[in-house]
Formats: C-alpha cells, sequence, structure tokens
C-alpha cells in the first residue's frame, strides 16, 4: 500500500499563524510537532506501506522537505514527491499519484489518501479502520471514511451510509452538503449519517478509470501534464500543460458520481482543525475556562483563547475571546466569529499586504530566514543555512548586502575569491556583485544580514547559470 499525503492549503482559516506560504499542515501544536509531521508519522507506521507519496506545491515544497527531515527518527519506506506549479484542488492531486504510482508500481497497488491537516487522537483504531478499507479496495471499491457525528455540525459535508459489504463496511447511499443546523440536528437523531473526513483508499487504476468516466476533461488535461513533465526526482509538472486542468474536489469529481463507493464508519478521534475553536480544544482549559499557549497575564478573563509567539500578552475583564499573536500580526476575534477569519484574509490579500502570504520567517531549500527589522533603505535578516547546503550563485542590482557571522563557518564565494568566516567576523558585498554563501560544517550556519539600497524586494536576484557560474564554482 502506498500512502498519498496531499500538503497544501491557502492559509486562510487559521491565520495569523497560517498563511499562503504557511498553510495549516505546518502549524505547531502544544507538543511542538507540526501536523504535517503528524501525518507523516502516521503513515509511515501502518502495516503494510511500501511508500508514502507526497503532492505538494511548488511553494511548498522545502517547507514539506524540511518538516520531513526534522524529525530524524525511525528508518522510513522510500518518499516521493510529485510537485504541481498551481493549487488545482484535490482530485487532479490524487489523479498525479494515481499516475506517479502506475507508472512504478501497476495500477492494482493500492493508495491510502490522507489530508496533511487532520488530526488522529486514536492510532490504534485508524489502523483497523484503514485495514477494513484496503480490503474493499482491493475488492474494487472506492473507499472514504466516515466520521460518527458527536453534534450538530454545519461545517462539514456528510454522507449517508447503505446496505452493509462487509464488517465495518457499507455501500454509500449518498453525499450531502454541508447542513444549516435544523438538517444536521435531523441526521445526528436520524443516524446512519457520517461526516465526510476527506480520506480515502482505492487501487491507482480504479481512481483514474472513475475519474475518466465521471470527469473526463480533468483526466485528460491531467494525463497530458503527466505525459508533458520530464521524470525527475522530484516530480515536477510542466507549467504551461498544468494550467489548462481543473480546479475540483474529489468529491465533486469522483465520490459523488462513482457506482462502487463505500464507507468505513470511524471513531479515532478525527479532526480538521478547522477554526480557532477547535484548535483552542488542544489546550487545557483552567478553572476559569481559559487556554493559553504562550505567555500570557489573564485578570477577570474567562472562556478566553490565547495563542502567542514570543510576546507577553494581558487581558482585563473579557471572556469569550480568541487571540492569537505572532511577531507581525495580531487577532482579536469573538469565539462566535471564528469563521469569518477568511473575510480578514481576503482583506489583506486586495491590499496586496505581505501577512496574508508569509511569516517574518520564511523557509527556504538551504534553511530559513526572518526578517528582523526593515525601514527606508534598509533591511535586517537572520539567515540560517543548514549543513551541507548553500544559496544559489548570483547577485543582486539594486542592493548591497553585509554578513556578520553568529555561529556556525561560512564559505563566501565572492566573484573568484573564496573567504572563510568565522564567529564575529563579517563580509560586504556590493550591488552587482556574483556572489554564494555556503555551510560547510556541521551545524547550523547563522548569519545576520544587513541590506542596504534603493529597493530591498525579493525579486531583485539574477541567478547566474552556465559558463560563468561554473568557472567561479569550480575555484569553491
Amino acid at each position: 500500500m502506498i500512502a498519498v499525503i496531499l500538503s497544501g492549503g491557502a492559509g486562510t482559516r487559521l491565520w495569523p499563524v497560517s498563511r499562503e506560504l504557511y498553510p495549516k499542515p505546518f502549524m505547531r501544536l502544544p507538543d511542538g510537532q507540526s501536523l504535517l509531521q503528524k501525518a507523516l508519522l502516521r503513515a509511515v507506521s501502518l502495516p503494510g506501506v511500501s511508500e508514502v507519496l507526497t503532492v505538494t506545491g511548488q511553494e511548498h515544497y522545502y517547507s514539506t522537505l524540511n518538516e520531513y527531515q526534522a524529525l530524524r527518527v525511525g528508518d522510513y519506506p522510500p518518499l516521493v514527491f510529485v510537485i504541481e506549479p498551481l493549487r488545482r484542488n484535490t482530485a487532479p492531486a490524487i489523479a498525479l499519484a494515481a499516475l506517479s504510482v502506475s507508472e512504478r508500481h501497476g495500477a492494482d497497488e493500492t493508495l491510502l489518501v490522507l489530508s496533511a491537516d487532520h488530526l488522529i487522537e486514536d492510532p490504534q483504531a485508524f489502523a483497523e479502520a484503514v485495514e477494513r478499507a484496503k480490503a474493499a479496495a482491493q475488492r474494487g471499491y472506492l473507499v472514504t471514511f466516515g466520521i460518527q457525528p458527536n453534534y450538530p455540525a454545519t461545517g462539514f459535508g456528510y454522507l449517508e451510509r447503505g446496505e452493509p459489504l462487509a464488517e465495518g463496511v457499507y455501500a454509500v447511499r449518498r453525499f450531502v452538503e454541508k447542513p444549516d443546523a435544523l438538517r444536521a440536528q435531523g441526521y445526528l437523531e436520524q443516524g446512519g449519517f457520517y461526516w465526510n473526513a476527506g480520506i480515502f483508499c482505492f487501487q491507482a487504476g480504479a481512481y483514474l478509470e472513475a475519474l475518466q468516466t465521471h470527469a473526463p476533461e480533468v483526466y485528460r488535461s491531467v494525463l497530458r501534464a503527466w505525459e508533458s513533465s520530464p521524470r525527475e526526482t522530484p516530480q515536477y509538472l510542466d507549467t504551461q500543460t498544468f494550467h489548462a486542468v481543473p480546479s475540483i474536489s474529489v468529491d465533486y469529481a469522483v465520490m459523488e458520481k462513482a457506482e462502487r463507493v463505500a464507507v468505513v464508519p470511524s471513531g479515532f478521534g478525527w479532526s480538521d482543525l478547522g477554526s480557532w475553536d477547535a484548535a483552542a480544544l488542544l489546550v487545557p482549559a483552567d478553572p476559569e475556562g481559559n487556554r493559553v499557549l504562550g505567555e500570557a497575564v489573564l485578570i477577570d478573563t474567562h472562556n478566553t483563547f490565547v495563542q502567542t509567539e514570543g510576546r507577553l500578552v494581558a487581558a482585563i475583564g473579557v471572556e469569550d475571546l480568541v487571540i492569537v499573536d505572532t511577531p507581525d500580526a495580531l487577532l482579536v476575534t469573538r469565539k462566535d466569529k471564528v469563521q469569518d477569519v477568511k473575510k480578514v484574509v481576503e482583506q489583506l490579500q486586495k491590499l496586496e499586504h505581505e501577512a496574508a502570504r508569509e511569516h517574518r520567517t520564511v523557509q527556504r531549500r538551504w534553511g530559513s530566514y526572518t526578517v528582523l527589522e526593515e525601514g527606508p533603505r534598509f533591511k535586517i535578516k537572520r539567515l540560517v543555512i543548514r549543513p551541507g547546503e548553500s544559496l544559489s550563485y548570483h547577485l543582486h542590482h539594486h542592493r548591497s548586502e553585509h554578513w556578520t557571522v553568529v555561529s556556525g563557518t561560512a564559505q563566501v564565494l565572492k566573484e573568484d575569491q573564496t573567504h572563510l568566516l568565522r564567529t564575529d567576523e563579517s563580509l560586504s558585498v556590493l550591488a552587482g556583485t556574483p556572489h554564494r554563501l555556503a555551510n560547510p560544517g556541521l551545524i547550523d550556519l547563522v548569519i545576520i544580514e544587513v541590506q542596504s539600497g534603493e529597493y530591498l524586494g525579493e525579486d531583485d536576484l539574477v541567478r547566474l547559470e552556465g559558463a560563468m557560474a561554473e568557472s567561479a564554482l569550480a575555484g569553491d
């Protein structure tokens, strides 16, 4: 069985922690792990998983890779990546995984499709549900997991079970859209209705056949993009042909239309952490009903959730609030308005505000950088470069840079000369000068970078390729 992890998102419902370039899968939970890391550990712990295939976006690939590498525990099965140049929802993403698996392992290989942003509290119950789903998938069924509802939720789609197919497996009678409160209460009282968890199990070929039958345009466009992409590791998709792929969910494209669809009713403690209300429940409450993650002083405050990253938060005489503080953005909302957080993101996107897109700390292939301070004609960053990694050989037209090593050893290629910098040593690189920064050591290289110039945008970067770069790197 191949575990497929879908990692991505738009970063709207859990803003300001979740952003476009740092969506919900990368959020840290109270135990220090991210949802994505938990998804990987969940996948590799299942019996019979021979590979983990992650489908993610171009802008999320290095963050995903960093999250996986940070675990550094156990022997994993092979990790395979398929990278989309554009977000196109779940049906195309799963189709890419199915095409990859069919090409390498055959169309009969079973896929277990997991979302990177779900939380599952009972791994043993989950493993048992997967075994039931796998058996049904190997009989040609497209299997989804249904969560037994414990309250009349209006934020989830539902499905109704039909006749039994095997022990713990039922045919799906119908899928239903997110209901209003009255209808959700009716589903709860009637029984036989489940939340649609967005976890699936089927054979790669069965999914592709169903997609070709019920969403032929999606199938043809994904197949065209796949066949137009040269095979490489990781597997990038051809951007030009991928533009033609429609954006559609697997439920709309396949599951609601196909005939052989089954459900495994489950009670493994599932949550999609779809709002700050849900995230707050991960933190224990004090006698006043307050839940705090970080440092806070609460006086005459009740039923309030506070999450802070570094700064002290004080609240006096308030109740039923959600307060989330990050280095560059603060959210304060009533609990009954948490579903409107996405409206804030929509406004920020209209304003093209960077707080909708990224954090002060941004992940890169080589490590990360954090913007510490910025103003007219200057920007100060903290760079962390992992052992053995390096930035590309490049130059800037509009800015100069001054580097000071805080810890580790830096190897700087500046034009045709190589410089070795140790702790407290520094070097300047003027605008227009080709350069590359590398970490030749065994520990993280930490550098303070001071930029100065008329324009300090991240797009002022010219990567140097071909003979010029090769000539310079030969002396590296």
